[in-house]
């Protein structure tokens, strides 16, 4: 399916979110010259990018003669104040805003905007590099069904999208996919380790671990079947996986300390949101 646009679309930010959804964007053959970056120094892989395409990344958008369709906002949320005030400026009563800043809310953006003008909040996650992001969104009452079903495929470029009614539920998806990946990738360090404790050279250590961790997440991803039942499929009774399972499934295991990992992000997500 090839994206369109009835305007362009102005991209504040090309770093690695912003870069991975241009990426998906124009592998979809959504049009180079409907694109305009705000950037002042995108990393060279996106760089080269803009080039090949013939897109231009200048330091600041100035006034236009027809508001953007798109207005999406990949800058970093610290310099999100600085940066936006005056892109809002450019937004017109039919620009939709799309943000993937984390701890931005709605009504942060709506502050600097004309009335009635659309806004969506998203978070999306890292995997979105390459393609096998998680994006969830929310869309304030004045995004119109075309503006949601827009930004929906302008998300999709990089992986799957959900979208939430209640912009609340933004921390808690923060915390379970926004910082997921993380979680992930120091279970790939935990195992690692512990293979070294029980023998292994460190090397093959740290091989089996991430071959391990990529491939179930390969298997989870093309499978129909639920976590629990590819978990049971591995784990024979009584045998070595069953062992380690009575470990990791106890009163002190996984489960209550990923449940108190989620809940701490979670909390921090709603007081960066203040």
């Amino acid at each position: 399916m090839t994206l369109k646009l009835d305007g362009d679309l102005i991209l504040a930010g090309a770093g690695n979110m912003g870069g991975a959804m241009l990426t998906g964007w124009l592998s979809q053959g959504l049009d180079p010259k409907r694109i305009l970056v705000q950037d002042p120094a995108p990393p060279p892989p996106i760089a080269a990018l803009l080039k090949t395409h013939g897109i231009e990344a200048s330091a600041k958008i100035g006034a236009r003669t027809a508001p953007p369709a798109v207005l999406l906002m990949a800058v970093k949320p610290q310099i999100m104040d600085e940066v936006f005030p005056a892109l809002a400026k450019i937004a017109g009563p039919d620009t939709v805003v799309l943000s993937i800043a984390a701890g931005k809310t709605i009504a942060g953006f709506e502050k600097h905007l004309a009335k009635g003008i659309g806004v969506v909040r998203s978070i999306p996650n890292t995997p979105a590099a390459v393609g096998r992001g998680i994006t969830v969104a929310t869309a304030n009452a004045h995004v119109s069904a075309k503006q949601k079903a827009l930004c929906n495929a302008l998300l999709a470029a990089i992986g799957e999208v959900a979208w939430v009614d209640d912009e609340a539920l933004i921390d808690p998806v923060t915390a379970v996919s926004g910082s997921g990946p993380a979680y992930v990738f120091y279970l790939t360090e935990c195992l690692a380790e512990a293979g070294i404790k029980a023998g292994l050279a460190p090397e093959l250590a740290h091989k089996l671990a991430r071959w391990t961790v990529a491939g179930s997440g390969e298997l989870l991803f093309r499978s129909d079947q639920p976590a629990d039942v590819l978990r049971k499929n591995v784990t024979s009774p009584n045998g070595t996986t069953f062992a380690a399972l009575q470990v990791l499934m106890a009163d002190k295991g996984i489960q209550p300390i990923m449940t108190e990992a989620v809940l701490a992000a979670t909390k921090r997500s709603r007081e960066l949101a203040k």
